[in-house]
């Protein structure tokens, strides 16, 4: 199912369920008088209000980081292979070729196999490491035998270096971002936030239904995004990207 599809649905049943609650209350209960709610259930509610609008901008502010740290971390390390693959033309062509056959076997297992690993698993692969291993070996291993290649030795082997840091980095971010409990927390707060609404005595005006429902689709639209951006590598983002720009040549 489409996240924007799950978002539409979810907007539209906060909506109807809010609206028909405020119908069947106003029909099981039409002798209600809304100036007879107690001032201190209106203090509750914003109080409530505004705890909960808190909570929601903390979470929303939570994901949206790791999703900026997630794809900082793509960029570098597809920056870093680049670089790799583009320093290394200073070698002699066996030696060249070599990596630049290792980083492009990096990089097409990443974007067609581990990706989908980190998205169903929440886990990277061996032979990712494996490759980055070659990847390695070929760039440290080889002994300069010219000034040239001596000065371009230290600044490919601080790129494997760099490549094998944002790894990492993109292993410790694979998975959700919010844990379970607070969901619970999120999920909760909200239905207490919508539910203090009908504590006020809403009525079958068409303004207040409107109202009623304009309110429970923003409280859906803002838990979707944090849904949408808990996973950054498996939602919301074209995390491969850098990796296509980058090696253009793998994707025909």
């Amino acid at each position: 199912m489409s996240d924007w599809l799950v978002l539409v649905l979810a907007m539209l049943a906060a909506c109807a369920v809010v609206v028909i609650i405020a119908l069947v209350r106003h029909r099981t209960a039409p002798d209600d008088d809304p100036s007879e709610t107690p001032d201190v259930i209106e203090y509750m509610t914003m109080w409530i209000g505004v705890v909960y609008a808190i909570v929601l901008g903390l979470a929303i502010a939570g994901v949206w980081e790791a999703r900026s740290a997630a794809q900082d971390h793509v960029q570098a390390e597809a920056q870093a292979l680049h670089e790799i693959s583009e320093r290394v033309r200073v070698y002699p062509p066996e030696i060249r070729d070599a990596v630049r056959s290792d980083v492009n076997a990096y990089v097409g297992h990443v974007v067609t196999k581990e990706w989908k690993s980190m998205t169903d698993r929440g886990e990277l692969t061996a032979a990712g490491i494996a490759l980055l291993d070659d990847i390695r070996r070929d760039v440290t291993d080889y002994r300069p035998k010219t000034d040239f290649e001596a000065q371009a030795y230290q600044p490919l082997v601080d790129q494997v270096a760099a490549v094998d840091q944002a790894r990492s980095a993109r292993a410790d971010a694979t998975g959700a971002t919010m844990p379970g409990v607070v969901w619970f927390g999120l999920l909760f707060g909200a239905a207490i936030t919508v539910g203090m609404v009908f504590a006020l005595q809403i009525q079958r005006t068409k303004r207040e239904l409107v109202l009623a429902g304009l309110f429970s689709v923003t409280i859906a639209f803002m838990l979707f995004l944090i849904w949408d951006f808990d996973e950054p590598y498996s939602r919301g983002a074209a995390a491969t990207e850098p990796f296509l720009q980058l090696f253009p040549h793998l994707t025909g």
